[in-house]
This record gives structure tokens, sequence and C-alpha cells, in this order.
């Protein structure tokens, strides 16, 4: 696979800016002495829906329209931001849409699914089970099948890549989750574009490794995931196109546990003020777990999304909480 040109990224890039606006890239003072060096936010949370993918629908609809005017109807499996990236393109496509989530999905990602005018079908116990469905639903009704990792996705998400680079030029490390993959492909098909050297580095939940082992490996690995945090890096499959894409260009990928994901959003909320989703903030995770390694860097991290449901939430920030409300009061009147 060739590497996409700077001309065809900066072309995609004035198709996604014509719907959504370019995402701020911030330096977090507090964040940074967290970390003990500078660090830059990509703030993907930000964009109109809440996460990075709403990009890539928009460069996927527009070669769709352009290659296959006859289509009238997509699918999609998803667990939530890829399904409201395409949910939202599908309209303003005026094309009908069925999006497949696993059983258990995020109660307010469906939610916000069905409100962009997606049919909603709820199919198997993960990603991969959906994403099978999907294909045999897509037969039956004759629609056009939008896979998770797709050129024309990597070629819109790399807008966020580009806007990163030429705000924060000279990055030594950048820390990026994984999914399917489109995120840091798009990252690398910036970097290269725009001739920097940084290190791209993956962040996959160690409760789904596939995508890891298959790295280190080089050959496709099915594992099982029982992440309870990062639905959106809770791949079983891995797409093989995906993983060249990475082997091309990705310099190492790290792991990191439940427990550093949700340290890692309750410390982008007590820095930032930012919420962020499980995936969104293993960028983070990854960072703190390698702070030692990264003295002396400058490093950016991806906040790819911040849709997470309320209750999770509640739950993340309540379990970091160091004093009960008791303990706060007595705390308090002793001034």
């Amino acid at each position: 696979m060739r590497n996409l040109s700077l001309q065809e990224l900066d072309a995609a890039a004035r198709l996604v800016h014509g719907v959504v606006p370019p995402t701020p890239q911030y330096r977090w003072p507090l964040l940074a002495e967290r970390l003990g060096h500078e660090v830059w936010v990509k703030h993907e949370n930000h964009t109109p829906l809440g996460a990075f993918k709403v990009r890539g629908g928009i460069t996927y609809f527009d070669e769709l329209r352009r290659n296959h005017p006859e289509v009238r109807g997509v699918i999609v499996a998803t667990r939530g931001n890829h399904g409201q990236s395409i949910a939202f393109a599908a309209r303003r496509n005026r094309m009908n849409v069925v999006i497949v989530v696993p059983h258990g999905n995020s109660v307010e990602k469906n939610a916000s699914m069905r409100a962009l005018g997606a049919e909603l079908i709820e199919h198997g116990h993960d990603f991969q089970a959906a994403l099978e469905h999907s294909h045999a639903l897509a037969a039956e009704r004759q629609l056009h099948v939008v896979p998770p990792w797709h050129p024309a996705l990597v070629r819109g998400v790399a807008s966020y890549g580009l806007e990163l680079f030429r705000a924060a030029p000279g990055l030594d490390v950048v820390y990026v989750p994984i999914g399917l993959g489109s995120g840091i492909c798009g990252m690398m098909a910036a970097r290269d574009a725009l001739g920097e050297k940084a290190k791209i580095v993956g962040v996959v939940a160690s409760a789904a490794p596939a995508v890891a082992l298959s790295f280190a490996q080089k050959k496709l690995i099915e594992r099982d995931c029982t992440t309870r945090i990062a639905d959106g890096m809770a791949c079983r499959t891995p797409d093989p196109d995906a993983l060249e894409w990475m082997h091309r260009g990705v310099e190492r990928i790290v792991e990191v546990t439940d427990d550093e994901i949700e340290a890692a959003m309750r410390a982008l909320f007590s820095d930032t003020h930012n919420v962020a989703e499980g995936a969104g903030a293993a960028s983070v995770a990854a960072a703190m777990q390698e702070r030692d390694r990264n003295q002396g860097k400058r490093v950016a991290v991806v906040l790819t999304g911040g849709n997470v449901d309320r209750d999770v939430f509640v739950r993340v920030l309540g379990a970091g909480q160091s004093l009960t409300a008791e303990n706060m009061l007595t705390a308090d009147s002793r001034g």
C-alpha cells in the first residue's frame, strides 16, 4: 500500500473542515506536572460527536457518493463512535443506515445513534459477532457495508494529525489508542506526509490484546476481550490491512490495564476538567506508565473521545476518591 500524499491529505482535511472545525491541542500545566515533561493533548472529545471518528465518515461518504451513486442504504457494526460517524454522514447524504451493536453496548452511544436517524440492532456478545451479523444483514437487505477500517476513513481521520503536527511541530512521541486502527494509521499518514519524525506509539487495553499480539508476532491473532472500561478498543479480530499499515510506521504498542485507564480518566478530569471515555484516556494511561522513559521529550496524547455513559463515569470518579464525604466535612471544620 502506498503512502498518502500531503496533497491528498490536505484535500481530505478541507472536506472535513467544511463540516467539523479543527479541534484544539492544549498543554495543561497540571498534566505536565503529573508527567514531568511537556505534553500536548489533542482534544478529539471536542468534535460535534465527541470523538475523532466523525472525520472518517465524511471522507468515506464522499468517496462512496462519487464511486457508487446507486447506493441508497448502508450498514455498519460498531461499539459506538464509528456508528455515530456513519449515521451522521449518512444523514447528510440522505441515506438510510442500519447499525449493529453487541448486547450490553453503551446506552448513551446507542441513544445518540438512534437520534442521528439510525436503525439500531443488537446482536452478539462482542464487536466481532456484531460485525459478522452486519454482513449477513447486508446481503439480505442489499445494503452497502461500511467497514471498520478503510483508506477513505484513514484520509479523513488524518486531518487531526495534520492539525496536531502543524500546531506542535517537532514532537518526539505521540500516543494513539487503537481499536481497529484508523486513528493510528491517520496519525502515521499525517506525520509521514509532513516529514515529521515523531515516534507513533499505539495503545491497547491489556484486557483486549489482539492487536498488540498481532503486531508483535506479525500475524493475525484473535483474542477475546474482557475490558470493563475500554469498549472502543475491544477488538477480538484485528484488521489485516490495518496491521499492514501499522507495520510500516508504528514504533511499538503499549498495553495498559483497566485500572490504569480509569486512573487516567480521573487524571484528565482533575488536571484538565475534560471527560474521557476509556479508550480516549488510554493514551494518557500509557504516558503515565512510561513517565520516566519520556523525561526531556515533547510528547502528545490523543484524547480520542469523551463518550462515556454517566453511570460509568460516576463509578470511575468515585473509585478515585481519597476522602469520604464525612471525612471531607471533618477536614473542612478543622480549617
